[in-house]
């Protein structure tokens, strides 16, 4: 078996594992694999700034926050439907990431990872201010529907989710392997070199971080839904700091790793805390020795195990 073949089988078993989750787990294990896609969704979006356009964003969890609140609020409206709220929860947190952005940019290093992380505080102490949608004590939605199919059932629900994962992993892909994402790159590794290439820097990384922010709304509109509630914390700077975690974990800069760390930060989340008080520690260690052992996270590890030891 060459190691292209052994590369795609791997890929083909592991999407094939998380498409049978709902036929071979309970109601709880697939709620558990639906949280764990909802964040990899999430993850996706912040890879293509960290992973492929160097910036290392400690806001993110800005634009999730946006697109919980955007679903929760048309369904409080009446609009409760998906096909409604997870578009325009996209566009508003799209939109939110173009202005935050423009400005964000202007900064480069640790003064752009403070500012937005400004932002995302700014957010979240504001929707604590918000008493019409519960303040600090956030408020419930309804969980929605889907062109008359009833998402209170967790397997159709899952589904959904699954399917949106599959979409965002692949416009991720088309996005890094477009002539944007090659330029991208090229400025992420020589940003005066773009530039004298005739290469706007600024633009593209402004598009990059919109393209971004709506994906990460993407996922917070879903988690609106499965979780029938939102509040101020789907702001916080823990969120975002996770969702670093995240693409870390699974392998920066690759297109799957997000979603795998995911899924993997979520399974050793909950083993862990089942048997010690002290699985924060645990899951620190175990986090700190993958990191130190893979350039790339787990994707490289299991490249390294399939005979591929390409990045």
């Amino acid at each position: 078996m060459t190691r292209s073949l052994a590369s795609k089988t791997a890929v083909g078993l592991f999407l094939l594992a998380l498409a049978i989750v709902p036929l071979i787990g309970n109601s709880y294990q697939t709620r558990l694999a639906t949280v764990a896609l909802v964040y990899g969704i999430g993850a996706i979006g912040l890879n293509l700034l960290v992973g492929y356009g160097g910036m290392i964003s400690f806001g993110h969890a800005a634009f999730f926050g946006i697109g919980g609140y955007t679903a929760a609020m048309l369904g409080l409206a009446g609009l409760s439907s998906v096909v409604v709220t997870v578009p325009c929860a996209l566009f508003a947190s799209g939109i939110a990431a173009l202005g935050i952005g423009a400005l964000s940019l202007r900064m480069t290093g640790a003064y752009f990872i403070m500012i937005t992380l400004a932002f995302a505080q700014m957010l979240f102490y504001g929707s604590v201010a918000i008493t019409k949608f519960g303040g600090d004590e956030g408020v419930a939605t309804p969980r929605g529907h889907l062109l008359g199919l009833d998402l209170h059932n967790g397997t159709a629900f899952y589904y959904l989710v699954f399917a949106v994962a599959l979409s965002t992993v692949y416009l991720s892909h088309r996005i890094v392997a477009s002539r944007f994402g090659r330029v991208l790159r090229a400025i992420n590794d020589n940003e005066h070199r773009a530039i004298s290439f005739g290469y706007n820097a600024y633009v593209y990384k402004l598009v990059a971080f919109a393209i971004a922010g709506g994906i990460a709304g993407l996922g917070g509109s879903l988690m609106a839904h499965l979780n029938e509630y939102v509040a101020p914390s789907l702001f916080h700077w823990v969120l975002s700091g996770e969702f670093l975690v995240l693409v870390i974990l699974g392998g920066m800069g690759t297109v799957l790793g997000p979603l795998l760390g995911a899924i993997l930060f979520v399974l050793l989340q909950e083993i862990l805390s089942a048997y010690t008080t002290y699985w924060m520690l645990i899951l620190g260690l175990i986090l700190l020795t993958i990191v130190m052992s893979s350039s790339k996270g787990v994707i490289l590890l299991l490249k390294r195990a399939t005979g591929d030891s390409r990045a």
